[in-house]
């Protein structure tokens, strides 16, 4: 059993210094149990690291480097897709620790940090999910290479509370509500229907962590008297080269009421 430690900073500290990624996830979802059962109270400060630990393995490459996804019923297409989303789910495991540790400062009511440390508890218990299926199809995390650039999301917006919540669950998070759809629906194409219900479970998730992330957004947009709508708007515009990615799972969006004034008239249409 892990010492639970007395803050949640400190908390936040020990998840993004653990290098292994399944000790990371255990100890991500008991530091949200302490919390949520209050033996964790103060949200407190502690050192920010400049990036997370990890392993050696998996080798980061550039994003055309990484192993083709194809969803066949050959086991290698899956397998290469349920690494490159295990490996989705580490990093964003890590961005939950990041976001409470490094803006610690910032006042903020405790709801934001209970949403918080329930969001890193579903990533955590999502990465364990596909870990585990890894196992079961004869592979494991760490076997392929993966994607490199993950973290820019995190470094574009490191002093920023309101870009990071505009960026990370309202446009990298909203993404995956977009693309799972699609996943799941080929999976059970190819028979592999353990790997889509642990889909399914991760798709229904991230339309609450989207809902979440739009939620506080909404709540600093509203502390500087700032219109949410614009401000996101300004924020992806000033950050992204290109305009948000299309096509959009609009039902899906809606459901995290995350509705299309948003993104709409700034998107690849």
């Amino acid at each position: 059993m892990a010492k639970i430690p007395s803050t949640l900073s400190e908390a936040a500290r020990i998840a993004l210094t653990t290098a292994n990624s399944i000790e990371k996830a255990e100890l991500s979802r008991a530091f949200a149990k302490a919390w949520q059962q209050g033996d964790i109270q103060s949200v407190g400060t502690a050192e920010i690291p400049k990036e997370p630990a990890r392993e050696d393995k998996p080798e980061l490459v550039p994003p055309r480097e990484v192993p083709r996804r194809k969803i066949t019923p050959e086991v290698e297409g899956r397998i290469a897709l349920l690494h490159a989303l295990t490996h989705i789910e580490l990093h964003a495991i890590n961005l939950c620790w990041d976001i409470i540790v490094r803006f610690a400062a910032t006042e903020m009511p405790k709801g934001f940090y209970d949403d918080w440390v329930s969001v890193a508890d579903d990533e955590a218990r999502h990465h364990l999910l596909l870990c585990e299926r890894l196992d079961q199809l004869g592979s494991y995390y760490g076997a392929l290479p993966a994607h490199a650039g993950l973290w820019q999301g995190a470094e574009v917006t490191e002093h920023n509370l309101k870009a990071r919540l505009a960026v990370v669950p309202m446009v990298l998070e909203a993404r995956g509500i977009d693309v799972t759809p699609g996943m799941i629906d080929k999976l059970k194409l190819a028979k592999d229907y353990e790997s889509a219900d642990r889909l399914q479970i991760i798709y229904d998730d991230e339309i609450t962590h989207v809902a979440k992330g739009k939620r506080w957004f909404e709540y600093l947009c509203h502390q500087d008297n700032e219109d949410p709508v614009e401000s996101w708007q300004n924020i992806i515009l000033t950050l992204f080269k290109g305009r948000v990615k299309s096509p959009f799972n609009v039902d899906g969006r809606n459901q995290a009421d995350f509705p299309i004034d948003f993104y709409g008239p700034i998107a690849d249409l």
